[in-house]
């Protein structure tokens, strides 16, 4: 052991990278940070000929702090694959095609991930080319405003979904100050006045694409030194720049809040109820314990489930979500109802679920399940280098590290059933609660 622990204090001194051993996280994994700040962590595990190649950038929707400029963060997810003058777009493709790459992105509230799959053999050129197309993008203003009429055709698309309208309408009547308040493809009419932001799209990507804001995760059939050497070669000379946006705390709410929105077309109505809950913590006791009663008491084996999809028909969607946000997050409870007339009886079948979980211990065997069941999801859905570098993405990026994983199932161990009626109690109260009912405008 003497020996393992010196070894790696020696690898820390002389190249800036640490060796992680784990309990729970079932892969070694290597992480270093350069001097301009890029954080990267090499994960080696059995993958015959396969990586994973996750570019993460810690910044999403949360970061659009600007009046008038959201969206802005999903819009660079697009415009990342216009490419550099050494490889422009249709080059970058078209090389991504010829080594048979598997390349895309997508945008949360919180970060952007750029992700690729291909083989091995092909690591080299690919870190060419990620680290070029990050330090080095290059855009025309008419590409430019190609690409911004294509982001408001998917906004105009999107909103086709029930859903998503209902998403965004309970963002907006939920939230007064965070940026949260928009969704991540922004407000209609900041998406409308993309075109006129050329200049302003140049200020975001010198701002927030720069190495101390982005984290490279590596998984699959590699070799950890050879690939930090590569790393080190081609964004050492990425210059620092990342500048902190301004975001405004969510003042605590303080009555319950309602709202209604009409869906153009014909759908079965759905309830959203929403709570404000509290940022992303393992520390945080009573949140990791909101993790656990989200399923407890909405997920497919509660009572309340058994009830009104099950017994009574009532819905044909029931779930809960409790996220992982970097900042004041909504804890929500969605139901599709199957009848217009049920809809009050399944709005107070939720808030006697919550009650109930308020003045009573939930079964302790229950727990002990969920518990168990929730760490076996989580490693099984390790099996490819892209499922483990895809499934540590929000945590990477809301914390900057993969020990959290490490503390967070720690800490669902040690969640009592106390803890439960606290987590209960805490957050699922009226003066926090936010209802949106959606139904269509045909029947």
């Amino acid at each position: 052991m003497k020996r393992i622990v010196g070894y790696c204090l020696i690898l820390l001194l002389l190249t800036g990278s640490v060796a992680m051993a784990n309990s729970f996280f079932p892969y070694a994994y290597t992480k270093e940070v350069l001097p301009n700040g890029l954080t990267i962590f090499v994960i080696p595990m059995e993958s015959p000929g396969l990586v994973a190649y996750y570019s993460i950038v810690r910044t999403g929707s949360r970061d659009e702090y600007e009046p008038g400029k959201s969206g802005f963060a999903h819009f660079f997810e697009h415009m990342m694959f216009r490419g550099t003058e050494k490889y422009p777009g249709p080059v970058y493709d078209s090389l991504m095609t010829d080594i048979g790459a598997d390349a895309n992105a997508y945008t949360t509230d919180d970060y952007t991930a750029y992700h690729l799959n291909f083989a091995k053999d092909d690591l080299e050129k690919v870190i060419e080319l990620e680290s070029d197309r990050f330090q080095n993008l290059s855009y025309a203003e008419r590409d430019f405003q190609t690409e911004a009429g294509a982001v408001y055709g998917e906004y105009r698309k999107s909103i086709t979904s029930p859903f998503a309208l209902l998403n965004e309408k309970m963002q907006d009547v939920a939230y007064d100050m965070h940026t949260y308040k928009h969704t991540t493809i922004g407000f209609e009419a900041d998406i409308k006045k993309m075109p006129e932001g050329y200049a302003y799209s140049k200020s975001f990507y010198q701002r927030y694409y720069r190495p101390e804001n982005v984290v490279l995760v590596i998984a699959g059939d590699i070799a950890v030194q050879g690939t930090l050497a590569l790393v080190r070669t081609y964004y050492g000379g990425w210059t620092k720049g990342y500048v902190p946006p301004t975001i405004n705390a969510e003042p605590p709410q303080t009555g319950e809040r309602s709202a209604g929105v009409t869906y153009p077309g014909r759908t079965l109505p759905v309830l959203d109820i929403a709570y404000k809950g509290d940022r992303f913590n393992p520390d945080n006791r009573t949140y990791v314990a909101a993790l656990l009663l989200g399923d407890l008491a909405f997920g497919e084996t509660s009572e309340l489930y058994k009830k009104l999809y099950i017994q009574e028909q009532k819905v044909d969607i029931l779930d809960a979500s409790i996220p992982v946000k970097r900042d004041t997050p909504l804890f929500e409870i969605v139901a599709r109802v199957k009848k217009e007339a049920d809809l009050d009886a399944v709005r107070e079948a939720v808030y006697a679920t919550l009650l109930q979980y308020q003045t009573t211990l939930v079964n302790a065997r229950r727990l002990e399940d969920l518990k168990r069941r929730q760490r076996y999801q989580f490693l099984m859905n390790l099996d490819t280098p892209d499922r483990v570098a895809g499934g540590l993405a929000r945590f990477v990026a809301i914390t900057g590290g993969i020990e959290i994983v490490e503390k967070l199932y720690a800490a669902i161990d040690a969640v009592t059933l106390e803890d439960i009626r606290t987590a209960a109690t805490r957050y699922f109260v009226p003066e926090g609660r936010t209802v949106v009912v959606l139904k269509g405008s045909l029947q």
